[in-house]
This record gives C-alpha cells, sequence and structure tokens, in this order.
C-alpha cells in the first residue's frame, strides 16, 4: 500500500530521517511517535505524497485518505453533507440526480432519459447506502442529523475538523494517513472511533499523543528519534513497545555499567605496566582492549528535551478584571451565544463545558476581543490584561519566523532575551528562523505559549491548551497551569486540564449556566477511555 524505500527526510538544512525503509500493509495499524518537532508530521506529508522526500522513493497504492492536523475544507460554503460526499464524488451526483428530477415535471423523453443516467450515475457511486454510511460516519464522530445540512462557515472549529475526519473515513481510502484524529472529539466520539480504526482493513498510520487510543488501535509503532535521524520499528503493540523500550533502557544500562567497569580496571592495569619497557607493548594492547570494549556499545538514547513552560507573571489588576453583560452572538442564522453573564475574579478559575458547536470558543474569541458580540457587551475592569491561547492558533502569523513572533509578542525584550525564552521552549540553532506555518502542531502550541510569558497577563483564555502535545510538554503546561496565581477561563476535553486547572467554578454552553464547580461535573469531560 506504501512502500518507502532509502528514505531521507529534511526540513531546510534540517535532517530529521535518514535512510529510512519500511512498509504499509493491509492490517498494519501503525503508531508514530516521538516528541514535538521530531519530524512526525512531515514525514506524514511525506507519505501523502505532499512532499519529497530528499532522498530514495516513496511508492503508493492507490486510495491514501490523509487528515492533517490543520485540516479544513477550503470552500466553507459547502454543507456538511455535501463535503462528507464529495469524498466518492456523491456530492455532484446527488445534485444532478435533483436537478434531474425536477426537469422530469416537463414529461419530455429527454428529461426522463437524463433522469434515468443521472440515478445510474448516483447507484454507480454507491448511491443511498452510501448517503446513510455517511450520516452513520458522522453521527458517531458527534454530528448530529440537524448539522448536515448547515455550511461549514456556520460550523465551530471542533465540528468542521469532525466533518474533515468523517471525509476521510468515509471515502473508504485503503491507507489512512492521520494525524491527532482525536483533537476536539468527546467521549462518545474517540470511543466510536477506537472501534472504526481497530476494524479497519486497510493500512493506518496515526499520529497521536493520546497513550489509550495508541494502546486500543495500533499493532505496529515507529518512533521517530531526532537525535540519530533515525525510526526505530517496533512490530509490537502499545504496551509491549512500551514494556519492550523499558527493559531494552535498562539491558544498555547493564552493558555499559559492566563495560565501564571492565575499561577501568583494564586501563587501571595498563598504566601500571607501561613503566617497565617489557610490557609496555601488552600494557598498549589492554588499553585498545578496553577502548575497543566502550566503543562496542550501543551509544546511550539521549533523554528527550522537555520544554520548560512557564506561564506570566500577572500584573495588578482590580477585583474584577474582566466580564460580560447578556453577550449574544449569531452565526450563519443560528444564534450560538444567548444571555451569557460572567464575572471573572482576579483568582478565579473557570472551566467552559459543552459540546462542539455549543459556542465555547466563540465566547473566549469575544472575551478576547478577537471578535464582536451581536448583543450585550464585555467588560474590562481594572488593570486588566489578557492572554489569549487560540485553539486553530489563528494569532499567530504562518509568514512571521519563530523569533519575529516572539520579539512582536513581548517587544521590551532584547534579542538575547527573546532567544532564552525560545530555548526554554525548545527553539534552538535553526529553529527560530523557521517560519510559523511550517510548524507542526505541538510546535505552535510552544510557541503560542511562549509568546504569553512576558505578557503580564492577569486573566488567561485557554483554548484547548494541551491539543498536539506529547506527555512530557503536556505534564509541564499542567503543571504551570496549577501554579498560575491569576484567573483562567479554560475550554478543554482533556479531563488531566481540568484536574491540574483546579476550577472553582463551571459555565455550561450553549444553557449559559454557571455553576459552583462539583466533581460530578468532571463526568462532562473525562474521556472514555479512563
Amino acid at each position: 500500500m506504501i512502500t518507502v524505500r532509502d528514505v531521507d527526510v529534511r526540513v531546510g538544512a534540517r535532517l530529521l530521517l535518514s535512510h529510512v525503509s519500511f512498509h504499509v500493509s493491509p492490517g498494519d495499524r501503525i503508531g508514530l511517535v516521538g516528541r514535538n518537532g521530531a519530524g512526525k508530521t512531515t514525514l506524514l506529508h511525506t507519505l501523502a505524497g505532499e512532499l519529497r522526500p530528499a532522498a530514495g522513493s516513496v511508492v503508493r497504492a492507490a486510495g491514501v485518505g490523509h487528515l492533517p492536523q490543520d485540516s479544513r475544507a477550503a470552500d466553507q460554503s459547502v454543507t456538511v453533507t455535501d463535503r462528507i460526499l464529495s469524498a466518492r464524488g456523491l456530492d455532484l451526483a446527488v445534485r444532478v440526480l435533483r436537478s434531474a428530477e425536477a426537469a422530469m415535471a416537463d414529461g419530455t423523453d429527454r428529461s426522463m432519459n437524463s433522469y434515468v443516467r443521472a440515478e445510474a450515475e448516483f447507484q454507480a457511486r454507491g448511491g443511498y447506502a452510501a448517503e446513510a454510511e455517511a450520516a452513520r460516519v458522522a453521527a458517531g464522530l458527534g454530528l448530529p442529523a440537524e448539522l448536515m445540512e448547515r455550511r461549514l462557515s456556520a460550523l465551530s472549529g471542533g465540528q468542521r475538523r469532525r466533518v474533515e475526519l468523517a471525509r476521510i473515513l468515509f471515502a473508504g481510502h485503503g491507507t489512512l494517513l492521520l494525524d491527532e484524529p482525536t483533537n476536539h472529539l468527546d467521549a462518545a466520539s474517540v470511543a466510536w472511533l477506537r472501534t472504526f480504526l481497530t476494524s479497519h482493513q486497510g493500512g493506518l498510520v496515526m499520529i497521536s499523543h493520546d497513550t489509550s487510543l495508541l494502546a486500543g488501535t495500533v499493532n505496529r509503532v515507529f518512533h521517530l528519534d531526532p537525535g540519530r535521524a533515525a525510526l526505530d520499528i517496533h512490530n509490537t503493540g502499545w504496551d509491549t513497545y512500551l514494556a519492550q523500550r523499558e527493559a531494552d533502557e535498562r539491558r544498555r544500562a547493564r552493558e555499559r555499567a559492566n563495560a565501564e567497569r571492565k575499561a577501568a580496571a583494564l586501563h587501571s592495569q595498563a598504566d601500571k605496566m607501561r613503566a617497565r619497557v617489557a610490557t609496555a607493548v601488552a600494557a598498549r594492547n589492554m588499553a585498545r582492549r578496553a577502548d575497543r570494549l566502550l566503543a562496542g556499545l550501543e551509544p546511550a538514547r539521549r533523554a528527550e528535551k522537555t520544554a520548560r513552560i512557564r506561564l506570566p507573571e500577572p500584573a495588578p489588576c482590580g477585583r474584577i478584571p474582566l466580564g460580560t453583560v447578556s453577550l449574544t452572538r449569531s452565526y450563519g442564522g443560528r444564534q450560538v451565544l444567548r444571555g451569557v453573564d460572567l464575572a471573572i475574579d482576579r483568582d478565579s478559575r473557570v472551566v467552559v463545558l459543552g459540546p462542539n458547536g455549543a459556542g465555547k470558543t466563540t465566547l473566549l474569541r469575544l472575551l478576547a476581543g478577537q471578535d464582536t458580540p451581536d448583543g450585550g457587551r464585555v467588560v474590562h475592569g481594572h488593570g486588566l490584561r489578557l492572554g489569549y491561547f487560540a485553539q486553530e492558533h489563528d494569532t499567530l502569523d504562518p509568514e512571521s519566523t519563530v523569533r519575529e513572533h516572539l520579539a512582536g509578542a513581548a517587544p521590551h525584550l532584547t534579542d538575547g532575551e527573546v532567544r532564552q525564552v525560545l530555548g526554554a521552549f525548545l527553539f534552538t540553532g535553526d529553529d527560530t528562523g523557521k517560519r510559523v506555518g511550517v510548524l507542526s502542531g505541538g510546535e505552535k502550541t510552544r510557541l503560542a505559549l511562549a509568546g504569553l510569558v512576558h505578557s503580564g497577563a492577569n486573566v488567561l483564555l485557554l483554548d484547548e491548551p494541551t491539543n498536539n502535545l506529547d506527555p512530557a510538554s503536556r505534564a509541564e503546561v499542567l503543571a504551570a497551569v496549577g501554579t498560575y496565581p491569576g484567573a483562567i477561563v479554560m475550554v478543554t476535553h482533556d479531563v488531566g486540564a481540568v484536574d491540574a486547572l483546579r476550577p472553582d467554578r463551571v459555565l455550561l454552553l450553549p444553557e449559559a449556566e454557571e455553576d459552583l464547580w462539583d466533581d460530578d461535573y468532571r463526568e462532562l469531560v473525562v474521556p472514555a477511555h479512563a
């Protein structure tokens, strides 16, 4: 289905992978893992044919479906149904059929023949059974029937992401290339996706930081090691891979300790023998033997660097720095928010919960001044300084470089201080000159968070701040959230983020009901696999 032969993958001058070869066959469900920025997304784009390898070849059989991290339809005016059906060309076939049905009103043989041809084409592409299948996939991913005739422009970011995933799954491709498919999915949708992927008969290569999804789905694990520009291939499931990796680390540590002990003894003996002419040759041979012992060891696996993520020291402010009064907002003729009244105290911690499309991201955009309400108002209190982390990273300019973005976000920093902050967030050397548009989802998350560090923000608006992060970076973000002394309003599907936030209040959308936090509300967030 996909054959990779002796491939090199580069980003600019940086070598990500060298002399990589593997084959993706029917039934292979591969988990592609590694730290943020290691090159997982770049490799997936290469497998999809959207990037050319620097060397070697990638041969694809027909039928490869690719879900990128930033997947979105170019035409936002089409309906959800048409977008999903377009994966098999059914959207056009349906339009032609409906047009032919309407034309039959004139009763001519020509119009009847046109209808017969249109129906034959519709049936050839799957017909009503395919339409029903598309509806089942959409429902499984949390897209209800009442959403199907809505235009994409009227959907939330999470809903549009689900539409693109539904389209890829409905297409019936032999090989699926999925980059973080559980982003924006709720508990029921994650469970449905896991069942779908385990029953998929073709090939699958999936990037995911959801370890429970990996454990329940994959039967091979590819670990991308940027330190060696290598892809370590493990033909096992996730749990076995973790056990083997831990056992390998213990074995390497024992072998290295034994070799170092023997080499030290040989060097010590050689030092004693060098003083005598009769034993000088033997001493040199003994020293060479010690060096060969150490040279024959497998190289020690370097510990992967982790971003040292911190949040800003909040500037002083009044008791209620941010609030809303009767806030309303509509999209595409549909009211998303109605009558939202909210008061954010300077140390309050509020989690916003609700299904996709309930208006969570819209509320944060209104609070951040990125959008304008139809009614009501956002109230800024004394000393308010906002920090906004956008779910879709739309506060990042794709044409600017990493260094330029942070310098613009924190103009008071010197060039050296900018580089120091970027280094803490794992942007070093040539990485600081990368265009933002080529960064992976995890790298964009780290850059957006880096922009908050010196902002002095005393109210943080965080929209899915743990999406796309590797486990180590996610842990850093959660620790930073847990210790931040200012106010936080958070939207998340990550129960770990809610636990770290320790909310005192919850805002339920679309009802716009506010309540004191109770652990019973945790059930609205907790993933299906927990």
